[in-house]
């Protein structure tokens, strides 16, 4: 079974790795580090499996409620995880060798802006997710701790 504790446990993790990873990537040097490239791809990785638990453990479930307002909310939580894959999926393709397990920065400047609007988008989301998806799991479910 799925918690809210465990949720927001996952949400504290990805904003601590994008925290740590925006610090150490104005520094152009700090760039090229194996720990800089270890946070990123653990960033990565704890992104793609939070959003992919959201979906198909808590929207999947929403979304078979008769009641319209729920229905909506599982449907703009996957719409927008789509575009979020999407966005994400183009911003590792054009920074990172996914094969090699490198980052790939021809582009400094670029390179840190472009992180900082797709980390900005990912922090969006959680915050949505903690303001408004949470909490019509919660009414749902009257309060319990467990999610799914």
């Amino acid at each position: 079974m799925l918690t809210f504790s465990e949720l927001h446990a996952q949400n504290h993790e990805i904003m601590e790795l994008s925290n740590v990873f925006l610090y150490l990537v104005k520094d152009r040097s700090m760039c090229d580090t194996n720990c800089a490239r270890d946070v990123f791809f653990e960033y990565k990785k704890c992104v793609k499996d939070h959003i992919e638990l959201v979906d198909q453990k808590l929207c999947s479930k929403l979304i078979a409620y008769s009641d319209l307002e729920v229905k909506n909310t599982a449907d703009r939580f996957l719409s927008g995880s789509v575009e979020i894959r999407k966005i994400f999926s183009d911003y590792v393709k054009d920074w990172c060798s996914e094969k090699k397990k490198v980052l790939t920065i021809h582009d400094h400047g670029k390179f840190v802006k472009e992180t900082r609007e797709v980390f900005a988008l990912v922090m969006d989301r959680i915050q949505r997710e903690t303001e408004h998806l949470y909490p019509v799991i919660r009414k749902l479910e009257d309060g319990e701790k467990l999610v799914a």
